[in-house]
C-alpha cells in the first residue's frame, strides 16, 4: 500500500499533506504516530465531562495535528468542536450535539488507525 492509497482509505487529503510536510518521508513518520496521539483519547475523555477548557484545548490542538496530516474530515470536525467551546464564543451547540461530534471524530480516528495499521503491515 502506497502513501496515496492509504489517505483515500482514510478519507485523507494526501496532496495537503503533501502541501505541508514536502516529502513522503516525513508524512510517512507522522501518520505512523497519530495511532499514539494521546490527543484523541484526552479529547473523548474532556467531551465525557463536558470540560469546556479541555474540549477546546484538545480540540485545537488536533485540529492542527490533522490539518498537517492532510485529515481533512476530522480536522473539519474538530474545527466545529474547537469553535463551540472557543473562550468568548457563545454555545450553540446542546451537549447531546457535542457528544455527536466527538462520536464522529472517534470514528474517523477509529477508521484511519486500521488504515495506517494495514498501511504499516504492507511496508514492513
Amino acid at each position: 500500500m502506497t502513501l496515496s492509497e492509504l489517505y483515500c482509505a482514510i478519507d485523507g487529503d494526501y496532496s495537503q499533506a503533501l502541501r505541508i510536510l514536502r516529502v513522503d518521508k516525513l508524512i510517512d513518520k507522522h501518520i505512523r504516530r497519530l495511532p499514539t496521539n494521546t490527543l484523541f483519547s484526552s479529547l473523548s475523555e474532556a467531551g465525557r465531562a463536558m470540560d469546556a477548557s479541555s474540549i477546546f484545548e484538545n480540540a485545537h490542538a488536533l485540529k492542527g495535528v490533522c490539518s498537517n496530516l492532510g485529515l481533512v474530515k476530522l480536522a473539519g470536525l474538530a474545527s466545529q468542536v474547537c469553535d463551540e467551546f472557543r473562550p468568548g464564543n457563545p454555545r450553540t451547540m446542546t451537549d447531546e450535539e457535542v457528544a455527536a461530534r466527538l462520536k464522529d471524530i472517534d470514528a474517523l480516528y477509529r477508521k484511519a488507525c486500521e488504515g495506517i495499521g494495514e498501511y504499516e503491515k504492507s511496508n514492513q
